[in-house]
């Protein structure tokens, strides 16, 4: 019997399948159908909005599923299920970057709000209901907390004082006059599983396989591999270039005056090393894409 597996339909979608593709699935999106074709017959791929995932893992429909740990702790709160999930995998990778997402609480700048206490009694909108209520309820705050079906940030100050909105760069507030006053919680996609999967010997197995190439595309995001070869008597001055993962591999060649240096490095720092290399007498510089690392 295949996995059935969940995928983040709406903003994560296009970050996941390109995450995948970097791991060694190529997913094939339809936009007619919720059905999307993967190259590996062991598993069936759903598309289930991230916010109704944890629900449908939960309860058996999906044996596991990606979705933000924000709609886990919102599932969570909602049916008190803790534990009924298992976290595989954090996977942190966003819709915009390999970063996490921050929900905030903010309010118009020229607003007289400054923190959370100056909300008492006051209206919030937020599609992250259950969290925020835990999140005023923690400090003794009493607030109306409405359901926002979008556009969240241009309903203060007229519809709501304040909203939870989730940000990546803080750009979109920013561009609303909204001021930042508090992070409600951070989230990052995570790999869910329910028990009943996890028992099962085998698809315990595929997602463990699944997650260690999932983690492995993302080691890999923003590296390449680097590979040069140096005469033995320079040797010592290239490595005091190289910044390395663990530490650069040498290998001898058939002349044994000469090395061969593999590396990995981040990418951003290869246009300013490899002329450097080059002056260090290194020859036979290469750079290669990597697609994973696994650690």
């Amino acid at each position: 019997m295949p996995l059935k597996l969940g995928l983040p339909k709406g903003s994560l979608q296009d970050a996941t399948i390109q995450l995948f593709a970097r791991a060694g699935f190529n997913v094939y999106v339809n936009a007619r159908s919720y059905f999307p074709i993967i190259d590996d017959p062991e598993i069936e791929c759903l598309l289930i909005r991230a916010q109704e995932m944890a629900r449908y893992v939960s309860d058996g429909v999906l044996d596991a599923g990606l979705t933000g740990q924000d709609w886990i702790a919102e599932h969570e709160l909602g049916d008190g299920t803790t534990g009924v999930l298992t976290r595989i995998a954090d996977l942190i990778y966003a819709k915009q970057s390999f970063g996490k997402v921050r929900w905030v609480l903010a309010a118009p700048e020229d607003s007289a709000i400054r923190s959370a206490a100056d909300l008492d009694g006051k209206t919030i909108a937020t599609e992250l209901v259950r969290v925020t209520r835990a999140y005023f309820a923690q400090r003794g705050v009493t607030v109306n907390v409405e359901f926002s079906w979008g556009a969240t940030e241009v309903k203060p100050p007229v519809l709501a004082d304040a909203i939870v909105e989730a940000t990546e760069t803080g750009s979109t507030l920013r561009a609303n006059r909204l001021r930042i006053l508090d992070t409600v919680m951070e989230s990052n996609t995570q790999l869910i599983a329910n028990h009943t999967a996890l028992a099962d010997t085998w698809k315990r197995t595929k997602l463990d396989n699944i997650a260690l190439l999932l983690k492995a595309a993302i080691e890999a995001h923003g590296r390449v591999g680097l590979m040069l070869n140096v005469r033995r008597a320079d040797l010592d001055g290239v490595l005091a270039l190289l910044p390395a993962l663990q530490r650069p591999t040498i290998s001898a060649l058939s002349d044994d005056q000469w090395v061969a240096v593999n590396t990995i490095i981040e990418e951003r720092t290869a246009r300013d090393l490899i002329p450097r290399l080059k002056g260090a007498k290194a020859q036979g510089i290469v750079e290669y894409p990597l697609n994973k690392i696994v650690l």
